[in-house]
């Protein structure tokens, strides 16, 4: 019988408290399903005594870095808080991170426990993932570690991150299924009723919206009636017209304080505004596309594939509103 694989979760104070629980879970049922001791699991603390979470319950780690290990640790995840991406870095963390992962088979993070590792120079080269939220922080705050800001989680050598909170379960289901096979994978998946593989990325639950005016107060005046006329013609002749600008001189000002192109800026909004609409109501796909003026349907399925990564109906059918009939 193979010795078990010690899971290590680290987790440090505020941390979300379904970062250290939804992994645990996954492999103590893998250990059910798999009729073994394949998972041995363990919360590691920054320090002795209860760890407070997010939301105010407290967890009782099996032991403190520094500690000597009963056995090496084969999988470590540092789980992610609400504030981990503004944190300043722990000393002794990054020391002891720098230290260990180079001896564990696999070392990763769920949410923003990505910003933990890169504080410790362990993403620097590599093609990783957090929450959306924190995504565009963590790709600015540390320019040689490529993000993907819509991707679930994300396998670069012995590196795993995944994205915000419930991606941990996503994450540890593949590496049940790395280590114990599909059968297993699958088995878990079914008892904890989730996705083997869940459909689309992480960008169909992004709550961004567009983004918000900028640039010179006459920029901004147009940005706000771009937003709130998404139907209207936005083509440059039209906006420059608005700034009394020539269309040449528009677009190059738009471009360099707003940071993208006029249709760029445009495309977002208008999706933005498709979005509330497949949230809240059920009108045609073509009148949802004349609405947030795109030429037809097509052109809106496009256009949302694109920036929300799945299409519209299926958006609709995840986020739309509940009909309810009356009692």
């Amino acid at each position: 019988m193979k010795a078990p694989k010690t899971v290590a979760i680290l987790a440090m104070p505020g941390v979300q408290l379904l970062d250290v629980s939804g992994p645990l879970d996954v492999f103590a049922e893998a250990n059910l399903q798999a009729r073994s001791q394949a998972y041995r699991l363990q919360v590691i603390a920054t320090r002795r005594g209860p760890v407070r979470s997010s939301s105010g319950v407290r967890l009782m780690p099996d032991a403190v870095i520094g500690d000597a290990m009963d056995e090496p640790i084969h999988t470590l995840i540092v789980a992610g808080s609400p504030h981990a991406a503004d944190a300043v870095s722990d000393a002794s963390v990054t020391a002891w991170l720098r230290k260990l992962t180079p001896k564990m088979r696999r070392f990763g993070s769920v949410c923003s426990g990505a910003f933990v590792l890169a504080q410790a120079g362990l993403l620097n080269g590599r093609r990783v993932t957090t929450h959306w939220a924190v995504a565009d922080q963590l790709a600015q705050d540390f320019p040689s570690v490529t993000v993907d800001a819509d991707a679930i989680h994300v396998r670069d050598g012995r590196l795993r991150t995944a994205a915000g909170v419930t991606a941990g379960l996503d994450l540890s289901l593949a590496l049940v299924e790395e280590d114990l096979g599909r059968d297993i994978a699958m088995k878990v998946a079914a008892q904890l009723v989730m996705f083997f593989k869940r459909p689309g990325g992480q960008m169909q639950f992004s709550r961004k919206g567009e983004a918000a005016p900028t640039g010179r107060s006459a920029l901004q005046e147009v940005q706000r009636w771009i937003s709130a006329n998404p139907a209207e013609d936005h083509g440059v002749a039209n906006l420059a017209a608005r700034m009394g600008l020539s269309e040449r001189h528009f677009a190059r000002l738009f471009r360099q304080e707003v940071g993208v192109t006029p249709a760029a800026w445009v495309e977002d909004v208008r999706v933005a505004a498709a979005r509330r609409l497949l949230e809240a109501g059920d009108a045609a796909p073509k009148q949802v596309a004349y609405e947030c003026g795109f030429a037809d349907a097509d052109t809106l399925r496009r256009a949302f594939q694109r920036q929300v990564g799945i299409t519209p109906a299926e958006y609709r059918k995840r986020f739309g509103a509940a009909s309810v009939s009356p009692e």
